[in-house]
């Protein structure tokens, strides 16, 4: 799980059976005299401080599915997000890297990165960013046709959609091609029925990307579609999971003859699975795309994202004990190569030097660094760790050790991305498949195969 922005656990799979040529991992940067020449840096970062200052207001907290609350105090902070995004599109500061013809700015990587150290401190629209502009409106920008991308990409990006994947199944675990969510086609129209599991936040969604099976008789990897459709419809029930601490954010959904125009489709019928490479690609950046708006930390110094643990070993009084001050120095370390890695990463997956899935990469790091720093919070605080008064500096903590391994599942699992890394970043032997080849219909589930 990336700390400032949570994806759903089991939003992965195995590299597709035929890999597809690697497309680039963000637009080609805008050429100059096009629409204008484009903004310096410098320029550009002057103009979003003075908004930001002017505009926002100064937050530091780091936001996790961690917290707990009310649904009206959530459903005011989405509401607040769509607000903050407005703000942002109308001051020329949404979709730095999305073209102009989609009410992006056609800007490039290294704005948004100025973009997002300017905002550190700041208030920012959270809820707009994983998983709606990407992976959602990466995929669509990628694979929509004209009339899909000029319908749904200016509403993202002013706050008027807020999307979600529709990708983990109740039987699936990390084996997404493995879906069961069947669209049928009826005249212009599919019909869906299945049921979908861990879409973080979908109760307060408007739209969501869904990953159907259109075709059982071919290899699982072949007769898959993607389509887009609302969320609030009838024929979709929202079931809200409730986590070992007390969040509600992770959601099941319950289709039941859900109607999907054809225009809705993304990409060719059974060509999902083009569809849905890029899809797990884009997710694996998460917050670290240049697609999303999210705070950089580097400007922040000790306001880091490890920073909470020098305040709570000094109330403890355990900072200058030679252990503790180990521990803090980990967390450091491990915070600056994260964010160094992810900066190498990105770099490299625009200019092509690396591998468009080298984005597993950063996942497999996210997992170590997310169970490792929840670990070293709960060995600072010792026995408040396990029993806390609600007014102890480190109370809670203990939850969060006990959660922490969603950091390894959480937006695609650590397993799969050790196998993106091997098979598809340095071109190892594919991990052998019972199922390869064979209709996906005669591939048994649960003791019995799909009649």
């Amino acid at each position: 799980m990336a700390v400032a922005q949570a994806t759903a656990p089991g939003d992965d799979t195995q590299p597709e059976e035929t890999p597809a040529a690697p497309r680039a991992a963000v637009p080609s940067a805008p050429r100059a005299g096009a629409a204008g020449d484009v903004e310096d840096l410098d320029s550009f970062r002057e103009r979003a401080r003075r908004f930001i200052r002017g505009n926002l207001k100064q937050d530091e907290t780091v936001r996790t599915l961690r917290r707990t609350l009310t649904d009206e105090q959530e459903l005011a902070e989405v509401a607040h997000a769509r607000k903050l995004q407005r703000m942002l599109f109308d001051a020329g500061l949404a979709g730095i890297t999305f073209p102009r013809e989609y009410g992006g700015q056609g800007l490039t990587a290294a704005h948004q990165q100025v973009l997002n150290e300017e905002l550190a401190g700041y208030e920012f629209p959270r809820h707009l960013q994983v998983p709606t502009l990407s992976p959602c409106a990466a995929v669509i920008l990628e694979f929509g046709s004209e009339e899909q991308k000029h319908r749904h990409l200016p509403a993202i990006l002013r706050g008027e959609e807020i999307w979600i994947q529709f990708l983990s199944e109740p039987s699936g675990g990390s084996d997404v091609a493995g879906a069961l969510m069947s669209a049928v086609a009826e005249g212009d129209e599919w019909v869906l029925n299945g049921s979908k599991i861990w879409s973080t936040g979908a109760w307060w969604s408007d739209w969501a990307l869904c990953l159907a099976r259109t075709n059982w008789d071919v290899p699982k990897h072949r007769g898959l579609s993607v389509f887009m459709l609302p969320i609030h419809q009838p024929g979709i029930e929202i079931s809200r999971i409730e986590m070992l601490n007390g969040s509600k954010e992770f959601c099941q959904e319950y289709l039941t003859d859900v109607r999907v125009p054809d225009s809705e489709r993304l990409g060719d019928v059974d060509g999902g699975w083009t569809v849905g490479t890029r899809w797990m690609m884009h997710e694996r950046q998460a917050s670290n795309s240049p697609f999303v708006t999210s705070p950089s930390h580097t400007r922040r110094g000790s306001a880091g994202i490890d920073a909470p643990l020098v305040p709570i070993a000094s109330r403890l009084g355990r900072l200058d004990d030679p252990r503790t001050r180990e521990l803090i120095g980990e967390a450091r370390l491990l915070s600056v190569v994260r964010e160094q890695l992810n900066r190498r990463l990105a770099a490299g997956m625009t200019t092509g030097r690396l591998h468009p899935q080298s984005s597993a990469i950063g996942r497999l790091f996210a997992g170590h660094f997310g169970t490792r720093r929840d670990t070293i919070t709960y060995e600072i605080a010792g026995a408040i760790g396990a029993a806390w008064a609600d007014d102890d500096p480190a109370a809670a903590c203990g939850v969060g050790y006990l959660i922490r391994t969603i950091a390894t599942v959480a937006g695609g699992t650590t397993e799969i991305a050790r196998n993106v890394i091997s098979e598809r970043v340095l071109g190892m032997p594919r991990e052998a498949a019972p199922d390869h080849g064979i209709a996906f219909r005669n591939v048994p589930r649960g003791g019995r195969a799909r009649s």
